[in-house]
């Protein structure tokens, strides 16, 4: 982290210094989520499922892993708008994208055989859809908040009492 601003090519603001720190601790928490399952799920898998050789069991652990790390990456979004109480910090437009993505994402999951680990890895993302929508619901926007843009929809204005 050097502190200097990529997108807008200036220094971090106060916030963007909060915002980056929420996301660190997320990803700290979910490392030791994270682990855990990868490495308890490929030994479950060596000594209950039946593989053709060493390097299916191999390919089928890093096959898995991929899907976990795919699921738990999403979550950060989820954790920052949680610790946040706001849904600000991902745009309409991105979150609508990211929607349209798993639908058809999930429409290819019905149609195309695949097998079943990549079926519910497709699913995954309806699960973070689901929870977003209950956070968007759950939390207001705050329109007095800079976009991504630099805009402001709801600028307050200082009453004036003189008459």
């Amino acid at each position: 982290s050097s502190g200097i601003n990529a997108e807008y090519g200036g220094e971090k603001t106060a916030e963007e210094a909060a915002t980056e720190k929420i996301d660190s601790e997320a990803m700290w928490y979910l490392q030791w989520l994270m682990y855990p399952l990868v490495i308890g799920g490929a030994v479950y898998s060596l000594l209950y499922v039946s593989h053709r050789s060493w390097y299916s069991w191999v390919i089928n652990s890093l096959v898995n892993g991929v899907y976990c790390f795919g699921f738990l990456f999403m979550m950060p979004q989820l954790f920052l708008n949680y610790r946040l109480k706001s849904v600000a910090h991902l745009p309409w437009r991105a979150f609508m994208y990211k929607a349209f993505n798993t639908f058809i994402d999930d429409v290819f999951a019905f149609i195309i055989t695949m097998p079943t680990a990549h079926r519910l890895a497709c699913f995954r993302d309806d699960i973070i859809f689901v929870i977003y929508l209950y956070q968007r619901w759950l939390y207001p926007v705050d329109k007095a908040r800079v976009n991504e843009f630099k805009q402001i929809f709801n600028e307050t204005k200082p009453i004036n009492n003189t008459s």
